[in-house]
C-alpha cells in the first residue's frame, strides 16, 4: 500500500502555506471559496464533514451557517494543531487522519466538502464510493481540486524575455498518475486526473452531477490584482457538486 503524502507537515511547506492562506495572497479566497459556497446547501441543523480541514475554516464557517455539527478530517499534525488552537466550539470535531483512511459511517451526513485536497489521493474513485455511503438520501458532495489542466505537467506559464505569460503548456493530459512538483518545496506528489475521470466516478457511485464550475476572476479583482487576469486565460480549479439520490 502506498504511503500517503503528508507535505503539509513539512517545517519549510507548512510555513509557507500558512503564510500564502493567511494573508489571503493565493487562489483561494478570490476563487476557490466563493465557489464552493455558492453550492452549499442550507446547513442549519445539517451533520457536515470536511475532509482534509486544513486549518479547520471551513468547519468553523459550516457551524456559523447553523451546522448541527461538523467533523473535519485532516493528515497534517502542524494543521491540526492550528485548527484547535483557532477552535472553540463542542459542536466541532477534529480527527487525525488521512482522507483514505477515514471511515464514514454509512447514512452520517447531509453534506460532505473536501477543499483542494483530492489532487493528493491515489484513489479518487474510492473515496467517491465512501462519500456516497456516508451521505444521507438528498445530502451533498462539494469538492473543489488543481484543474487538470494545471496538473497534467504540473508546470507554469511559459513566458517571454520580459517575464509576461504567454502560454500555458498542456501535454500528457491523458495519462493519469502521479506528478511531481515544486511548491514550497521539491517533491509534492499530485495525482491527475482528467475533468471526465473527476466526473464519471460521480455517477459511476451512483451520485447526481449537479454543477461544475471552472471560476475565474470577476473585473473587480482582476482591477486590484492584476495577476488574476490569467485566471481567464486558463482555469486553475475546477470545483464540483454532486447529490446524492433522494431514495438513497
Amino acid at each position: 500500500m502506498a504511503m500517503k503524502q503528508n507535505v503539509y507537515d513539512d517545517p519549510e511547506f507548512f510555513a509557507g502555506y500558512k503564510a500564502l492562506r493567511d494573508n489571503d495572497s493565493g487562489l483561494n479566497g478570490t476563487l476557490e471559496e466563493p465557489a464552493v459556497l455558492g453550492l452549499l446547501p442550507d446547513l442549519e441543523g445539517s451533520s457536515v464533514l470536511d475532509l482534509g480541514s486544513g486549518f479547520g475554516d471551513f468547519c468553523r464557517l459550516a457551524r456559523s451557517r447553523g451546522a448541527a455539527s461538523v467533523c473535519g478530517v485532516e493528515i497534517s499534525r502542524r494543521m491540526l494543531e492550528t485548527a484547535r488552537e483557532r477552535t472553540d466550539d463542542a459542536g466541532i470535531e477534529y480527527v487525525h487522519a488521512a482522507i483514505e483512511d477515514f471511515d464514514i459511517p454509512p447514512s452520517s451526513y447531509d453534506l460532505v466538502v473536501s477543499r483542494m485536497a483530492l489532487h493528493y489521493v491515489r484513489d479518487y474513485a474510492a473515496i467517491v464510493r465512501t462519500v456516497n455511503a456516508g451521505l444521507r438520501p438528498g445530502g451533498r458532495f462539494v469538492f473543489s481540486v488543481e484543474h487538470p489542466i494545471c496538473t497534467a505537467l504540473c508546470r507554469s506559464w511559459h513566458e517571454d524575455a520580459q517575464g509576461d505569460a504567454l502560454f500555458w503548456p498542456v501535454d500528457d493530459y491523458g495519462r493519469e498518475d502521479e506528478r511531481l512538483q515544486r511548491w514550497f518545496v521539491d517533491g509534492v506528489v499530485k495525482y491527475h486526473r482528467t475533468v471526465q475521470t473527476y466526473v464519471n466516478a460521480l455517477l459511476d457511485a451512483g451520485l447526481i452531477l449537479t454543477r461544475l464550475l471552472e471560476p475565474q476572476a470577476e473585473p473587480e479583482w482582476i482591477e486590484r490584482r492584476p495577476d488574476l487576469q490569467t485566471t481567464v486565460r486558463r482555469p486553475p480549479i475546477l470545483v464540483i457538486a454532486a447529490d446524492k439520490t433522494t431514495d438513497g
